[in-house]
């Protein structure tokens, strides 16, 4: 399946594998195979040296795609047989976002950690039952946010302002727009509760970005708004968006996500990322530099030394994954916290409501 540039669902990486333990030692198995970050997330797991054992969907055309990419994996009979493994350390998935919360509560409740593609939940309940969840069982909700994880132009910029090399961070831009391809979507993506609105999906992956870089524990939302500006074919589908942000250390977040990434474009969006701090700026353009290059990965960095620009795709890995292999088996919290992961989850959601009521 490889990487698949012009169209985000199908967007999966692949990065230098580095096992960080031996073959067998930590086992998952997949449920849910309703988005194409699926195979991301296993990749990502197999990359650091993860066996994967079962997979488990309701619908066999999507097994049988999956397994055209991972041929040793055995298939369930149902979801039962797969929480029923005492071999199976955790359970990734990519299930429809409404869904995504049932699906963890049962995974943790099986004594299973979770790690489930973004946006985690698609309402402020669901992430009271999830967090509570956690506290009962002790187990992992981890989320998928892979535009920071996923993204080795993201992974690299990250060092360098924790290396300190633009200061102390004032502010982060996200400009996300995506390919809608709607032919291809299934009948989900375009049902508000079902996908949670853009802000909640999309958005989720900005949300996240700018408590990382930032350095953040929490973020207050300013001004949110969403609108179906241009497909009146899809009523609920929320094709634009767009929400600024304040952190409790003072800095500020401006996102844009958007459904509007023209056809002649090779990639399915010109993701960027801008981070300012007092003593410099970093700009990541992280699927392609327009009409320059098709390749993604580029940083490009100016401080009082000069400027500077790097080429880190192939160079960089995904560290991510093995950091959270060995969360799970020393019960640390390394790759990403707890607390962290539901934040995000938790702006993300209070942004769509905001934007929700400015609607009506």
């Amino acid at each position: 399946m490889g990487v698949q540039k012009a169209d985000g669902m199908m967007y999966a990486p692949k990065g230098k594998g580095e096992a960080v333990v031996k073959p067998g030692e930590f086992v998952f198995s997949v449920i849910a195979l309703d988005h194409g970050h699926i195979y991301g997330q296993t990749n990502g797991l197999t990359e650091a040296g993860a066996q994967l054992k079962w997979v488990y969907d309701p619908d066999p055309a999507k097994i049988e795609t999956f397994r055209q990419k991972f041929p040793d994996v055995k298939v369930a009979r149902s979801e039962d047989e797969v929480l029923s493994d005492k071999e199976v350390r955790l359970v990734a998935s990519a299930a429809i976002p409404g869904d995504r919360c049932d699906l963890g509560m049962r995974v943790l409740d099986a004594g299973k950690d979770y790690f489930t593609d973004k946006a985690p939940l698609t309402t402020l309940e669901q992430l009271e039952r999830a967090k509570a969840k956690v506290k009962e069982t002790g187990k992992k909700y981890a989320v998928y946010y892979s535009e920071r994880l996923h993204v080795e132009s993201a992974v690299f910029a990250e060092d360098l302002v924790k290396k300190g090399a633009i200061g102390r961070v004032l502010q982060v831009v996200n400009l996300a727009p995506h390919r809608l391809n709607a032919p291809s979507r299934p009948k989900w993506f375009f049902q508000k509760e079902r996908y949670g609105g853009i802000i909640c999906d999309i958005g989720s992956h900005q949300m996240e970005q700018f408590l990382a870089f930032a350095d953040a524990k929490d973020a207050m939302v300013t001004y949110s708004r969403v609108a179906n500006l241009n497909n009146p074919d899809y009523p609920e589908l929320e094709d634009f968006g767009e929400s600024i942000l304040m952190a409790d250390n003072g800095a500020s977040h401006y996102m844009r996500v958007d459904w509007f990434t023209p056809d002649g474009l090779s990639s399915w969006g010109d993701g960027r990322l801008v981070v300012m701090g007092t003593e410099g700026t970093i700009e990541v353009r992280k699927y392609i530099d327009i009409a320059r290059s098709k390749q993604g990965d580029h940083v490009f960095l100016a401080d009082k030394k000069g400027e500077q620009y790097f080429d880190v795709a192939g160079k960089v890995g995904f560290p991510y994954f093995g950091r959270l292999i060995l969360d799970c088996l020393n019960r640390t919290e390394n790759a990403m916290t707890q607390e962290h992961a539901f934040k995000a989850a938790e702006i993300c959601l209070k942004a769509q409501v905001m934007a929700d009521e400015q609607r009506k």
